[in-house]
């Protein structure tokens, strides 16, 4: 390619961004002569994209909160894929957002030959394996975060390359660290310091806020001298101070505006109590051992149990082909088994080490950063259509 490449790149939520941001950094390093248009948000507004629109309009969850805004989305949804015919780019790299970005791909695939890129592989693997087949008719090239997606996204009919997860990338605290977290607890030495997380949106919060309070009692009746810390996310911030008021012990709330001390918390602490989802990733990286524990309302319920396919939703469990990280869904997410686990993992707290550290390795810590991973995969892709 003799002339200066061109990337249109959309994402619809943070932690879209964040993958855009080290992904577009990686292009500039290996394609200094690289121009992006697109949206995102502050990380890939760092990188030097002028986004056409405010990402946050796009960070839209569930089908009640979709709906008013739909005939608002549907006009973002044909006016970016306008302005991606209009610009005539090398690439589209869409970043997950599915609901957003493979719309806007199916709009482009339509009126053009343009090659489209999407970052983040639907979970095919744990339920709804038709969506690969769907999105394999307006996308060319899957970059995926977990080594054991590339075969399903082929399968359907799609390029796919494993460039690593994220996490791998994230800064960690020191032991030092971690002892001056303490120290700042007043703790005694010996004491266990338990970390509890319990969802980054409301709906999570509030469902599991009780059963999460009620667990800890037992534990706390063993182990009195324990502390209880809770990173709060940004978005749920004022809602985990409130109902963690009502928790046993003495319970502190990181706000979600110090990163060096949740950093410091999870380095610190003995055992974690977390809703389900990526931040088993985060507490395998830090070595943290865990319990997972997570609930829907009945019907969901109801409904996920038919249509999943795995036997565990622990991505530490998944990707160390292991089922080290004991984890309680649905019915069994209850007080009573949720505390003893929790003493158990006191107890042994080794147990889960070698599933942790097996499971960093897979993901691709030591290799090259993910952002410079998927770059390279972008441009060979590009190279071989």
């Amino acid at each position: 390619m003799g002339r200066a490449m061109k990337v249109f790149i959309l994402a619809g939520e943070p932690s879209g961004d964040k993958l855009g941001g080290a992904l577009m950094e990686g292009l500039k390093t290996l394609r200094p002569d690289v121009a992006f248009a697109g949206i995102g948000g502050a990380q890939m507004q760092a990188q030097g994209l002028k986004s056409q629109f405010p990402m946050e309009e796009l960070s839209v969850m569930g089908l009640v909160e979709v709906l008013p805004k739909y005939r608002h989305l549907k006009r973002r949804i044909r006016e970016t894929a306008e302005a991606v015919l209009a610009q005539k780019p090398d690439v589209l790299i869409t970043i997950d957002a599915p609901d957003f970005s493979l719309r806007v791909a199916k709009l482009v695939k339509a009126a053009s030959g343009i090659r489209t890129v999407h970052y983040v592989a639907p979970t095919v693997w744990a339920w709804r394996e038709g969506r690969a087949a769907k999105m394999a008719k307006v996308i060319d090239h899957v970059l995926a975060l977990f080594p054991f997606e590339p075969p399903y996204m082929e399968a359907a009919g799609m390029a796919c390359d494993f460039v690593g997860h994220p996490v791998v990338a994230e800064p960690q605290a020191t032991g030092e660290e971690a002892e001056a977290f303490r120290d700042s607890l007043g703790m005694l030495p010996g004491a266990p310091l338990i970390l509890v997380l319990p969802g980054s949106r409301r709906g999570e919060v509030s469902r599991l806020a009780e059963t999460f309070g009620q667990a800890l009692v037992p534990v706390l009746a063993q182990r009195q001298n324990a502390r209880i810390v809770v990173p709060a996310a940004g978005p749920v911030e004022d809602l985990v101070r409130e109902v963690t008021s009502q928790w046993p012990g003495r319970v502190q709330v990181i706000s979600a505006q110090d990163p060096a001390a949740k950093r410091a918390a999870f380095r610190a602490a003995d055992v974690a109590l977390a809703a389900s989802g990526t931040v088993s990733l985060e507490l395998a990286a830090a070595a943290t051992p865990m319990v997972i524990a997570y609930d829907m309302n009945w019907l969901t319920r109801q409904i996920i149990a038919r249509m999943l396919k795995v036997d565990t939703v622990t991505l530490v469990n998944l990707v160390s082909e292991s089922r080290a990280v004991p984890e309680y869904l649905g019915a069994d997410c209850v007080p009573d088994r949720i505390a003893g686990a929790l003493l158990d993992v006191l107890e042994d707290p080794g147990a889960q080490s070698e599933a942790m550290a097996l499971t960093m390795e897979r993901l691709g810590r030591g290799q090259e950063d993910p952002g410079l991973r998927a770059a390279r995969a972008v441009l060979r892709g590009l190279e071989g259509h």
